[in-house]
């Protein structure tokens, strides 16, 4: 038997999950580097996994598949295409650089508190979160993908209810009102979509007699299985609503700008870089290949929800006084343009919607984790308290800059390839969406340039004059990310090469090829 190494790339995290929370109290530095060299070697096998993967081989490679519930047809079933190699990768690659900025996030209050933050139980929720991430983009046998997609619900309802943001301007009793609100709304929102979503399970069991996802598509493609229009409709429904939620799509999206403000800046981002992707992937791997008729159905619906998205969160970014909930507000509107990337059903606009999702976790961590370092030296979250940054603590600012070009997607840094891609796919097929789509480039354009020039130039005011620059971990953190931005700008062929063959098989599913340029004829 080969080795199993999508289990391994899963299991690793969860196995350092449960001895990083094992870690006597005392032990809080040991349970830090702990939780970090755990991410490391999920990291690595996450890289044996991504070279291992052959783009022109089989759709579904390195898979295992076992007897779970036999009773019940469900099975322990794991495969990657090049869409879900692509984010695994993504996940096991940010974990380090989360756990690093981190490091101090859950250690002791301030001398005298009588609070105590535990170190451990911060870290392991963040490998759980990480291990059930993983076999998410893995599963194959939809049963497995509910249970991991709902399970990493609880992890994240601790991290962000138990461990907020310090730098909150109301007293201790506000602060944590404010982060169980958010926390129990993040939690209530994604059961909802999760209950919805279980039901539509059952019902698809029910008609195709099986939960693997490869037996549907081939039953489905053979003829073999057939589902009346109205019941296709309602499963599609069902599956949909959920990932609308964890994506989130508007008008589903009000959980994010409160999880996103009351955790801490690693939190925020393993929220919107790494969990709420697993909405976006579902929708092209679950919701198109099951129920192919179905999405060309609603497509329309979707593309007008996916506009909405992409306008209103920018509109809203702009209007922001909070560094964090601007950053919210802008992962609504790239959301909207993922989305808006999938159901355009064009191979540049799904090959985008991909490239989107790897690119915007990178940024999105970029800048965030600069901000939650920003915010901890201040104190404060609020735009109107900064000012002048940029002559006392340079590399934090020029870091910042990047990170927030990246975010309006500037041509040489890697979102724009991604953007660009969504917009001529759209544009081909849909063009009036497409030419719409484009005014969120001008508005991301206002809420970036507005947010660095209200925080880093001008006077500098008194409250950062002292403000130090950013020390060697952080620039460990930081580094490494802001490299991976520029390379992908510059050369996004690795990642195009991996992703674009289980693009084409997923337009194959749905029945589309691509609109066939109108060309004049000479005369």
């Amino acid at each position: 038997m080969s080795f199993p190494l999508l289990t391994a790339t899963a299991v690793l995290p969860a196995l350092g999950a449960i001895a990083t929370a094992a870690v006597p109290a005392a032990q809080r530095v040991a349970a830090k580097w702990l939780a970090l060299l755990v991410s490391l070697g999920t990291l690595a096998l996450a890289a044996v996994t991504l070279v291992r993967f052959d783009p022109g081989g089989a759709r579904y490679q390195l898979t295992e598949s076992h007897a779970w519930i036999p009773d019940f047809g469900v099975r322990y079933q794991l495969g990657v295409d090049g869409i879900g190699v692509a984010l695994v990768a993504l996940t096991a690659l940010l974990m380090p650089f989360v756990i690093l900025a981190g490091w101090h996030d859950a250690d002791p209050m301030e001398t005298g508190s009588k609070r105590w933050r535990p170190t451990q139980g911060f870290f392991a929720l963040i490998l759980a979160v990480e291990a059930m991430v993983i076999i998410s983009f893995e599963a194959t046998d939809v049963f497995l993908f509910y249970v991991f997609f709902e399970a990493m619900l609880i992890p994240m309802y601790f991290l962000i209810g138990g461990f907020g943001d310090r730098a909150h301007e109301h007293g201790d009793e506000a602060a944590a009102t404010q982060r169980s609100y958010a926390a129990v709304k993040f939690l209530l929102y994604n059961l909802v979509g999760g209950l919805i979503m279980l039901a539509a399970v059952i019902g698809l069991y029910v008609v195709a007699g099986s939960f693997s996802l490869q037996e549907i598509v081939q039953a489905r493609a053979d003829g073999s299985l057939h589902m009346a229009t109205s019941t296709e409709r309602w499963l599609f429904l069902g599956f949909f609503f959920a990932f609308a939620v964890k994506a989130p799509l508007w008008p589903l999206h009000t959980w994010l700008p409160n999880a996103m403000g009351e955790a801490t800046a690693p939190v925020a981002v393993l929220i919107t870089a790494v969990v709420d992707k697993v909405g976006t992937f579902a929708m092209l791997r679950f919701c198109l290949q099951l129920f192919p008729e179905a999405s060309k159905w609603a497509t329309p619906a979707i593309l007008v929800l996916a506009l909405i998205s992409i306008i209103y969160g920018a509109l809203l970014a702009v209007g922001q006084r909070d560094i964090k909930r601007l950053v919210a507000y802008a992962s609504i509107s790239h959301f909207g343009f993922i989305i808006l990337g999938i159901f355009a059903m064009t191979t540049q606009g799904q090959s985008g919607a991909t490239l989107y999702m790897v690119n915007h976790g990178i940024s999105t961590a970029a800048l965030m984790l600069v901000a939650g370092f920003l915010i901890s030296r201040r104190g404060s979250r609020l735009i109107a308290d900064y000012g002048g940054v940029q002559k006392v603590a340079p590399v934090l600012a020029g870091t910042f800059l990047i990170g927030g070009l990246a975010t309006l997607s500037l041509p040489g840094l890697a979102p724009f390839v991604s953007e660009f891609l969504v917009l001529v796919g759209t544009f081909t097929r849909y063009p009036v969406v497409g030419i719409i789509a484009t005014f969120g480039i001008v508005l991301a354009a206002l809420y970036t340039l507005v947010l660095y020039q209200r925080t880093m130039t001008g006077p500098v005011k008194a409250s950062v004059a002292e403000m130090p620059d950013l020390r060697v971990r952080e620039l460990l953190v930081v580094a490494p990310l802001i490299a991976l931005l520029i390379f992908l700008g510059v050369y996004p062929k690795p990642l195009t090469d991996i992703v674009n063959p289980a693009v084409q098989q997923t337009m194959s599913d749905v029945h589309k090829t691509d609109p066939q340029p109108e060309v004049e004829a000479a005369k």
